[in-house]
């Protein structure tokens, strides 16, 4: 009986030993979650899977809208929220959140005219206000020809598309109009929400992409990504200087140059209208907002993917027209984790 034990443990040792899959697969690592802003959601997840195939560790990055990430965040079902509308030092202390920014980017008006391709047509600020105000509604409108000289705009209407979501990237946009226009300063205002006096609604940076591209006439804003995923025609922009400038991530980066993210509480800091010749109007940070409050074993795996994307994930980002934050603001930001901060840093 002894024997027959002892030759039926070494037939299972054998069996074990000759098994390849004996090892712990790749996805025992962490498992992350997160929600929110649309902005840079296509970064987000080649962020994850270079991290999965670097870690074993697996990060789902929901494109939900800020404010779903914001609302998602504080009641604690993420383990990191996204916004590009960054909360005031007050608002993190009251949520018990901290936050810091993740990459550069730049929203982009987007048109769908015939005959109007890609860069053709250029809009100032205040002629956007008015045209989101419903107060400029056709194509050839005198001022638009005026600042379109050679450019053939067909006499159609304006048909504004806008976000129907809580949106970050709508912040960005509508206070980006309300500096450059009293009248859309004093209503609507600038928020991630807004009562828009014309147009039709689409969820996310996705929905408004695909309201322009299927309407003859339409104007609408995406992150830049989105355009150039999409196929869609970005205008060019009269910015702060008065150059007309092109969306893409010199211009963005040139926004954000004078950036002073060292006396920022919380990295609060809006990066629109920016007086340098070559920066676009538009741009901004997108920020990620996590609790001080949470597990702590999720809290620190969730720095330390962002971490990795800070050291691995800059080529990924100028692959999708992002720009990496500057290495003196990501050392800012891994100082600012504390003791969650990641060995070695």
């Amino acid at each position: 009986m002894r024997r027959l034990i002892a030759i039926v443990a070494l037939a299972a040792l054998a069996v074990a030993c000759g098994q390849k899959t004996a090892a712990p697969p790749p996805t025992s690592g962490a498992q992350l979650s997160g929600a929110g802003a649309t902005f840079p959601a296509p970064l987000y997840q080649q962020w994850a899977e270079g991290y999965r195939q670097a870690s074993g560790a697996r990060v789902s990055y929901q494109g939900i809208g800020s404010g779903g990430g914001i609302k998602q965040i504080e009641s604690g079902t993420v383990d990191f929220g996204g916004t590009d509308k960054p909360l005031p030092a007050e608002e993190l202390e009251r949520a018990k959140l901290m936050q810091f920014p993740a990459v550069l980017g730049g929203v982009a008006p987007v048109v769908n005219l015939p005959g109007v391709t890609a860069g053709q047509l250029t809009l100032s600020g205040p002629e956007l206000a008015d045209i989101y105000a419903g107060r400029l509604t056709l194509w050839d409108d005198p001022r638009l020809v005026a600042d379109n000289p050679g450019v053939k705009l067909p006499h159609l209407p304006i048909s504004v598309v806008h976000r129907s979501d809580g949106s970050g990237t709508t912040f960005l946009f509508t206070s980006y109009l309300a500096l450059v226009s009293p009248a859309w300063k004093a209503s609507p205002g600038a928020s991630d929400s807004v009562a828009w006096p014309v147009g039709i609604g689409g969820k996310g940076n996705d929905g408004v992409s695909a309201f322009v591209r299927q309407t003859l006439g339409s104007i609408g804003y995406v992150e830049y990504a989105y355009a150039t995923r999409n196929g869609l025609a970005p205008v060019k922009m009269r910015n702060h200087a008065g150059k007309v400038v092109a969306p893409g991530a010199a211009a963005f980066a040139a926004a954000a140059a004078g950036a002073d993210w060292k006396d920022a509480p919380g990295f609060h800091l809006l990066l629109l209208d920016q007086p340098d010749p070559a920066a676009w109007p538009i741009a901004g940070a997108s920020f990620i907002l996590v609790r001080r409050d949470s597990d702590p074993g999720q809290r620190r795996a969730t720095l330390k993917f962002f971490d990795w994307a800070y050291a691995n994930g800059d080529a990924a980002a100028g692959q999708l027209a992002y720009v990496p934050l500057p290495d003196p603001v990501k050392a800012l930001v891994r100082a600012s984790w504390g003791a969650d901060a990641p060995s070695g840093h």
